[in-house]
């Protein structure tokens, strides 16, 4: 096979191709219009190359980002057409990745590599990263989830004085926004197996990454407040990807001075039902890494099995 040129990324013709890929990697759908605008919203945190062959065909790629509140982490995917593999373009892309990024502060780099591809764990391995995480997916079948069970826990949290509601009642406003900021951001620092990392650099770019996106859905993210004092005590986000025919849970959290309680699994009933009901769709996938326990457990009650999964892979650079 004669040796693949590299270029950088033409939206106009590559996107389609790598919008394929980003959903085989990422599991979750993607388009060639959807990446443009992620595209263009990230760029100045995005380094990518392009491998071609004839006719200047796409046959694999690179895609750095880096991380918005660490700028010294990055998070890079890596991929090379099934049908071309075994001719060293991977190997192209990696070596020609790292050079794009020596002149710049990225000094630790993360991937994922699925955990039934033993060929994309070694080609890591060889190349010095070390797993920090295991993740899996699980899948929840919607027509044979029985939830009446889960109401006297439900009934029970509203004589304690817990509102279940949704963004959307909520107005999604600005402060309400604010609110589902901290939860998230608290949350999602304490998800067991984690380094307890903030997701986002600021409100604004919670804002912009995630009340902006396509696939948020004011009335999908279900809340749980306590009208004591009107805190935001637990959340369960869920949305119906575009183009998907299921629905995603994205977070469910629960803040610190609320567990105990079946607050997440009330909030996470709440988002079922409204995948149901609303979605129309007849399953709900998710992801854990395999230290959440909490969380696991309660997607086990609930009838979630659990699917093939990712190991987050991580590198120190000199």
């Amino acid at each position: 096979m004669p040796t693949p040129t590299l270029r950088p990324t033409d939206p106009t013709r590559d996107f389609a191709d790598l919008a394929a890929w980003f959903t085989i990697l990422d599991e979750w759908p993607n388009s060639c219009e959807t990446l443009t605008d992620y595209y263009n919203r990230e760029r100045e945190r995005i380094i990518e190359a392009v491998a071609v062959g004839a006719h200047d065909a796409p046959l694999g790629f690179y895609w750095v980002k880096r991380d918005p509140t660490v700028p010294e982490h990055a998070f890079f995917y890596l991929y090379v057409s099934p049908e071309h593999r075994g001719h060293g373009i991977g190997h192209a892309l990696y070596d020609a990745m790292l050079q794009a990024i020596a002149a710049t502060a990225i000094r630790r780099l993360q991937t994922r590599v699925g955990d039934t591809c033993p060929e994309c764990r070694a080609f890591a391995d060889r190349r010095g990263f070390t797993e920090i995480r295991h993740g899996f997916a699980m899948a929840l079948d919607l027509d044979a989830f029985d939830d009446a069970p889960y109401n006297a826990t439900l009934a029970r949290l509203e004589r304690e004085g817990f509102r279940f509601t949704s963004m959307a009642e909520l107005g999604n406003t600005p402060e309400a926004q604010q609110a589902l900021y901290r939860l998230n951001d608290a949350t999602a620092r304490d998800i067991p197996g984690t380094g307890g990392e903030p997701s986002w650099a600021s409100f604004e770019d919670f804002q912009s990454s995630v009340c902006q996106a396509d696939w948020y859905i004011p009335e999908g993210q279900k809340l749980a407040i306590d009208t004591a004092n009107g805190a935001f005590a637990a959340l369960s986000a869920i949305t119906r990807p575009p183009g998907a025919d299921y629905a995603y849970n994205l977070h469910t959290g629960v803040a610190r001075a609320y567990r105990g309680r079946k607050l997440g699994q009330a909030v996470k009933v709440i988002a079922l039902r409204y995948a149901r009901a609303a979605l129309g769709v007849h399953t709900v996938r998710t992801h854990h890494n395999v230290h959440n326990l909490p969380m696991i457990a309660i997607d086990r009650k609930l009838g979630y099995v659990r699917l093939p999964g990712t190991y987050l892979m991580e590198k120190a650079l000199p």
